[in-house]
């Protein structure tokens, strides 16, 4: 569903932020991008999701097909007319407007008889969202907004939806009731693209895994192989009492290992 091939971005023209990337979204897959801070997982998301150009970055080379067709440097309306949606990191719900009124705005390009069926679909999917219709979003719980955040997302009926950072700052069981809900979505025909800090649960719902690290994929493979990867485990799983700076650091570390022995 999603190619991308030897993706390469800048920013102003100078500071590199991808190096060659590929990375690939089977139909109906979810796919999870593991990386530390500065890696460039947001980067990548910015140029899959048509945003990339709004904070100044650009796609120098490579290649974005979605569904075969070319999205390298098209624009949010564009990607989301062709089915991509994105949930950001730190949700950005609109804080002053009511919780329908963020629901509605997600679904701004629908007919008005197909916005209220929608509406009403989030609504019955998310029940506390429905409680609190009239409220300000501004005063929904950390994990009511990123529940609110979802839903508006999915009022534009994605194939394909980008999460970044889902469960970042909730509690454990909020954190849970995220990952069950990305489950459903799933279930639902939907493809995920999943960004998650918590590798352990991004590995748990995914089928495949890429790492990213210094704007380059550095390994990548079936969740289930990458779980059992001992560097993914000390760096990523906290397995091991690996305190050393990066997954790249781990492989030169074990490398430096078989050498002098």
């Amino acid at each position: 569903m999603l190619d991308v091939r030897d993706l390469e971005v800048s920013y102003s023209g100078a500071l590199s932020a991808l190096r060659g990337v590929s990375l690939a979204v089977p139909e109906g897959a979810v796919v999870a991008v593991l990386g530390a801070n500065g890696a460039g997982k947001s980067t990548l998301l910015r140029a899959i999701s048509g945003t990339l150009e709004l904070q100044g970055g650009a796609a120098d080379a490579g290649e974005i097909h979605f569904e075969g067709r070319d999205l390298r440097g098209a624009g949010p309306a564009e990607a989301v007319r062709a089915g991509i949606v994105q949930v950001p990191e730190g949700r950005r719900i609109f804080g002053e407007l009511t919780v329908e009124e963020n629901l509605r705005a997600g679904g701004l390009a629908a007919p008005g008889a197909l916005l209220d069926e929608r509406l009403e679909s989030a609504f019955s999917r998310f029940p506390v969202l429905a409680e609190r219709r009239r409220q300000p979003a501004g005063y929904l719980s950390g994990g009511e907004q990123q529940m609110l955040a979802i839903a508006r997302a999915l009022m534009s009926w994605p194939r394909l939806l980008i999460l970044d950072e889902p469960s970042l700052g909730l509690a454990p069981r909020k954190v849970a009731e995220v990952a069950a809900l990305i489950r459903e979505i799933n279930r639902d025909g939907v493809a995920i693209l999943l960004v998650e800090q918590n590798a352990a649960m991004a590995l748990e719902l995914a089928g495949h895994g890429y790492v990213l690290e210094n704007g380059k994929v550095v390994l990548d493979g079936p969740s289930a192989v990458l779980r059992q990867d001992r560097d993914v485990q000390e760096f990523y799983l906290g397995l091991g009492g690996g305190e050393r700076k990066s997954y790249r650091d781990v492989k030169l570390y074990r490398r430096r290992k078989r050498w002098l022995s």
